[in-house]
């Protein structure tokens, strides 16, 4: 009885709609406020008994402590993800992704205990790693709790979710504009108004919290730059394509050392603190090699204390990230953390430990920047803005080629640096960066992960999904037509009784003559005044956009997008004159919804055949013949036999879920699990008839 108490306190409140999202926006945003700063404050803790009381306990290891420190911090985290929550592996915003994209928004509560302690652990220790993509997911963990718990829709978890990602980038990094916009830009996939509201409260609210705890002032005080001359806009621009090489080159690596990871036959438990004992060789080794001279006697951190000489490259970098943008840094030193920061993180996350993409990536634009603006300051000293300001460019656009994001990285470099007069080359450098990332590598660091689960995301939903639905599942057949010698006074009635924008027209023999839509109408008053004489006929689009209904949804979506179309008639393939129902751009959001079923059904399916096959069955493969019974058949039209499940089926590098309404075609690969005395009948079934 208790854990439905709040049920009846918002019945009793009287809250409309709007309060509802409103007040937990509100709890949401101070949630993952307070969550941030506890967990920033964690990481420090967590930093001063590895770094302070490792070298008290064994301070006769001096240096060699840097090999030991990120290996322990793996070994701690590695149980905590592997047992508790397997979610918390990796970077985390990839997984928000997929939960609003094919789970309505639902996030296990226990994620952001494992999230917040696995990921502390890490950074804390040295890893290499940033904090802004374990409080993203620990605040859509969040919304998502408490969406949950309040019982709302899915549609509003989705939009709590968005609310706690906005909260994260918002306390992390002091820049609520920049969360609403990477929640919007990369968390949801799409700007839609009906979550802006929500969305801006939360963030709001989280940079309030943390401002209070954390202090008001940007993440990073430095002076500020501008344009020196009109020219320098082209340096600018060299160094987005140089930015979008890192990048991609960043994307590939990490994933690269995943995928080894992954291929290894250990213990997932103890693979981060393998990647942590690698990381510390990595972290021991590069300033010992800077150290013969090639840079400054300062920059390489080779004196102690340990606490005051970590090496650049462990943790989120925040502090290299802030010379680097004051111009202190020296051009070898920035070089090479270019190479060495992106493989120090690849090593942390790939191996399995838990943080965040973000500030590594923005770390290495940094360096980026700063090396170039180095060597740029060398060849032309009185014509450029120094170094700080190609190192401010750097950073967004190494970010944007690497997030695909770039509208959150112009926002968040502005509110990190409170620096906004460099506006014009840093949206040339980071359009050019996306641009040219885009080009190299189609997937960003968020989506690559889903892509090799089989999730491509468009606008916030899975384009493999939308290819799995045929427009027959979801048109609409209860239709309200018209003859095209309908006056156009009825016609205006019609829209007045059904709401419609559009209506499809009839010939005098039924088949189907155009489409007449509210626009048409409109269009037809403005040109003739007395319209009283005109018809439907004279006033429909003829030629219209027409679907047939075995084709899928992702290919109406793709037929309307071009022309800005909301609807289109859908016509039998033998007769494409004789309509049979339409599909609306209402429909496809209906039809995504099918599609995540239908995915369901058939992993379900895979389960079945799988334990089936661990008893004793076969799984085959068999090629659909030309004049079969199977060829050109329906699904639910063939005969299976009934100890045979149709796993899938494959037409040419596309899997088809197999529901009723499939049409099966010469070519098709048929995935079957059967018995071993019914194979031959499934053959049979393929096997193109004797003459």
């Amino acid at each position: 009885m208790k854990l439905r108490l709040h049920i009846p306190l918002l019945d009793r409140l009287h809250l409309s709609d709007t309060g509802v999202l409103i007040g937990t926006a509100l709890v949401i945003g101070a949630g993952t406020g307070l969550g941030a700063v506890g967990f920033i404050k964690l990481i420090a803790l967590i930093q001063k008994l590895f770094f302070e009381g490792g070298e008290q306990i064994l301070g006769s290891l001096g240096r060699w402590l840097f090999l030991l420190i990120p290996a322990v911090g793996g070994l701690l985290a590695g149980p905590i993800i592997a047992y508790l929550a397997p979610e918390a592996k990796g970077h985390g915003v990839p997984e928000v992704m997929q939960a609003i994209a094919l789970r309505g928004g639902r996030i296990r509560p226990v994620v952001v205990v494992a999230k917040a302690t696995a990921s502390a652990l890490c950074i804390g220790s040295g890893g290499s790693a940033g904090r802004e993509g374990p409080i993203v997911q620990i605040g859509a963990a969040l919304g998502s709790t408490l969406g949950q718990w309040l019982k709302l829709s899915e549609g509003r978890i989705r939009n709590l979710v968005a609310c706690g990602a906005a909260a994260g980038i918002a306390a992390t990094f002091n820049a609520p504009i920049a969360g609403v916009i990477f929640s919007m830009e990369i968390i949801l996939g799409e700007f839609h108004l009906g979550d802006l509201g929500n969305v801006i409260i939360s963030a709001v609210m989280a940079s309030t919290i943390a401002r209070i705890f954390l202090g008001a002032q940007p993440a990073f005080t430095i002076p500020s730059h501008g344009v020196q001359t009109p020219w320098e806009v082209l340096l600018y621009a060299l160094l987005g394509v140089l930015a979008a090489i890192a990048a991609v080159g960043f994307i590939r690596l990490l994933y690269w050392f995943e995928d080894r990871f992954d291929e290894w036959k250990f213990p997932n438990a103890l693979k981060p603190a393998v990647g942590g004992l690698l990381l510390g060789i990595l972290g021991f080794s590069y300033p010992l090699v800077l150290g013969l001279g090639l840079v400054p006697a300062g920059e390489s951190r080779l004196g102690l204390p340990l606490i005051n000489n970590i090496p650049h490259i462990f943790g989120a970098g925040f502090s290299t990230i802030e010379d680097a943008l004051l111009g202190k840094l020296s051009f070898t030193l920035l070089l090479a953390l270019v190479f060495l920061k992106p493989l120090a993180t690849s090593l942390t996350l790939g191996s399995g430990n838990s943080g965040g993409v973000f500030a590594p990536a923005l770390f290495t634009g940094a360096a980026l920047g700063g090396a170039f603006g180095n060597l740029v300051e060398k060849l032309f000293p009185d014509a450029t803005a120094g170094p700080g300001a190609f190192a401010i460019v750097g950073m967004a656009a190494v970010f944007a080629g690497a997030a695909h994001a770039p509208f959150t990285a112009i926002l968040i470099v502005f509110e990190m640096t409170d620096d906004y007069r460099l506006i014009i080359p840093l949206m040339a450098a980071v359009i050019i960066s996306m641009l040219v990332s885009e080009r190299l590598h189609r997937e960003s660091i968020y989506t690559l992960k889903l892509a090799r689960r089989g999730i491509r995301l468009r606008s916030g939903r899975d384009v493999d999904v939308m290819e799995s639905v045929h427009v027959s599942e979801v048109m609409l057949r209860d239709l309200v037509t018209l003859s095209m010698d309908t006056p156009t006074t009825v016609l205006a009635e019609k829209f007045i009784e059904t709401g419609r924008h559009g209506f499809p027209v009839l010939d005098e023999i039924g088949d189907l003559y155009g489409i007449v839509s509210l626009e048409d109408y409109r269009t037809a008053l403005e040109r003739s005044p007395g319209h009283k004489n005109l018809t439907v006929g004279d006033i429909a689009s003829r030629g219209v956009v027409s679907i047939f209904p075995d084709e899928t949804v992702g290919a109406a979506l793709r037929r309307m997008a071009p022309r800005d179309l909301s609807r289109l008639p859908v016509v039998e393939r033998d007769n494409p004159r004789h309509l049979i129902g339409m599909v609306r751009r209402n429909d496809i959001v209906r039809a995504y919804d099918v599609g995540v079923t239908n995915r369901e059904k058939m992993r379900l399916r895979s389960s079945e055949a799988r334990i089936r096959e661990s008893s004793g069955l076969s799984t085959v493969e068999v090629r659909i013949e030309k004049g079969s019974l199977c060829d050109g058949s329906r699904m639910s039209e063939v005969q299976w036999p009934r100890d045979c499940i149709i796993a899938a089926i494959r037409r040419g590098r596309r899997s088809i879920i197999p529901h009723g309404d499939a049409i099966l075609q010469a070519g098709d690969i048929v995935v079957a699990v059967t018995e071993q005395d019914v194979l031959n009948l499934v053959r049979g079934l393929c096997a193109a008839k004797k003459a």
